[in-house]
This record gives C-alpha cells, sequence and structure tokens, in this order.
C-alpha cells in the first residue's frame, strides 16, 4: 500500500512536495517489504535444512504478524531509518538450531537474511538501468538499493546479535558460544554507538557500502538525490 501511494505520487503529481513525499514512502515500504524478505530467508533456508517448526509456527510467510516481535523487526527498524538513515537489523524469526542437520546448514540459515538484501540491491539497481524510470522513481530506489547494502554490510559484522555472528557461531568454542549468548543484547547497541560517536568509523563503513553499490553499478548521483529528497525535514 505504502508502495503503491508513493509511487503514484511521484507518477501522477509535480512539484517538490510529491517529490518528496513519493521518495519517502516508496523507501519505506521498500523498507518494510526488504525486512519480511530478509525474515523469510532465514525461515526457508531453516525449513530445508530440517527446522518444521518454522512452518507451524506460520515463518513461511510474508506476513509481519507472525515473526517474533513485530517491534523489533519492523517497527523499530522503519523509525531509525527514518530519523538517521541507519538500516538497523530486524529481530530474527525464532529457529530451533538442534533439529538443523548440520553446522554447515545453521551458518547458511545466518547468512540467508542478509544475502536477501544483497539481492534485493542487485534487483533494484538492474531495474534502475534498464528501465530507466522517471527521475523519482530513481532516486528512491537508488537509495533503498544504498539503504539495502548497508544493512548487508552491517548484518555481516561479526558481532553477537548480528547474522555474521550468527554464520560463524556454530564453529566457535563453548565459552565463545557463551559470551555471544551473553553479548547478543547489548553488542548490536554499542556497534551503533561506535558508529555514530567514532570518527572516521561511520565514513569507512560508508565507503565500504559505496564501492559496492559502484560494483553493482548502481546510479550515486540518483542515490544522492534520494537520499535528500528522503531525509525532507533536513
Amino acid at each position: 500500500m505504502v508502495l503503491t501511494v508513493g509511487g503514484a505520487l511521484l507518477t501522477l503529481l509535480e512539484g517538490e512536495t510529491a517529490l518528496r513525499a513519493g521518495v519517502f514512502l516508496l523507501v519505506m515500504g521498500g523498507w518494510a517489504v526488504s525486512l519480511c524478505l530478509h525474515e523469510f530467508g532465514h525461515a526457508i533456508v531453516a525449513f530445508r535444512g530440517g527446522d518444521r517448526e518454522v512452518y507451524f509456527k506460520g515463518y513461511l510467510t510474508l506476513d509481519p504478524r507472525r515473526y517474533t516481535d513485530p517491534v523489533l523487526s519492523l517497527l523499530l527498524p522503519l523509525l531509525f531509518l527514518a530519523i538517521g538513515g541507519i538500516p538497523l537489523p530486524g529481530g530474527a524469526v525464532w529457529i530451533n538450531h538442534h533439529a538443523l542437520r548440520s553446522r554447515a546448514v545453521d551458518s547458511a540459515v545466518s547468512l540467508a537474511g542478509p544475502f536477501s538484501n544483497l539481492v534485493i540491491a542487485f534487483l533494484l539497481t538492474v531495474s534502475v538501468n534498464v528501465f530507466d524510470p522517471a527521475p523519482g522513481i530513481a532516486w528512491g530506489l537508488s537509495f533503498l538499493a544504498l539503504l539495502q547494502l548497508a544493512a548487508f554490510v552491517l548484518n555481516m559484522l561479526p558481532v553477537p546479535g548480528l547474522d555474521g555472528w550468527g554464520a560463524i557461531e556454530p564453529y566457535l568454542s563453548y565459552e565463545a558460544r557463551r559470551f555471544g549468548a551473553k553479548a547478543r543484547q547489548w553488542a548490536p547497541l554499542i556497534l551503533f554507538a561506535v558508529l555514530i560517536g567514532v570518527p572516521g568509523v561511520s565514513e569507512a563503513f560508508w565507503d565500504v557500502v559505496q564501492a559496492l553499490f559502484g560494483a553493482l553499478g548502481g546510479d550515486e548521483t540518483a542515490a544522492y538525490f534520494g537520499q535528500r529528497a528522503f531525509f525532507f525535514w533536513q
């Protein structure tokens, strides 16, 4: 619904207000869909890897109401995105790790989420390059693709509570896994504080994201204008 309204504003109406509102709604709606796809990626790989409980819990759908915590999975990430452009990871679906067939499958379950963001970013950049949409739509899709890559890079960091840690956790010692379980709640918050407050860290992070965006053929100019339009209150 939000995606439809955003696209309609960008397609049917003219003027700066319609442009900014359209880009904002397009990006927010697209981000909500990508959060659902991220969680679905975890669930489908877990299901194929031996965890049948994800089916009975209703995770094999794109319905955000079926996730473990809709606040952590959707509301907080959308709020952080709207306020500061931070691609906060959503709350993951509950996985029965004991039911998975191997450590490799366990690792793949964690990687499936961020790799869904990478695939979405690729498809968005391809759509902009191939279909050459109207400027407003191109701006929104390009900025959304950039955010998908930021989510991919962020989630791949080996920090407890993020998917990068989940990918290596099956291969760690008992003591390391125990530490990760204790740090899971607060480690991502420290990471975000470092990204925001430590000089040079945020720049290095976004340099990596921009390099990936360029490697995928992303339009950096369109992403820049999309970012400017998205943060209409700045």
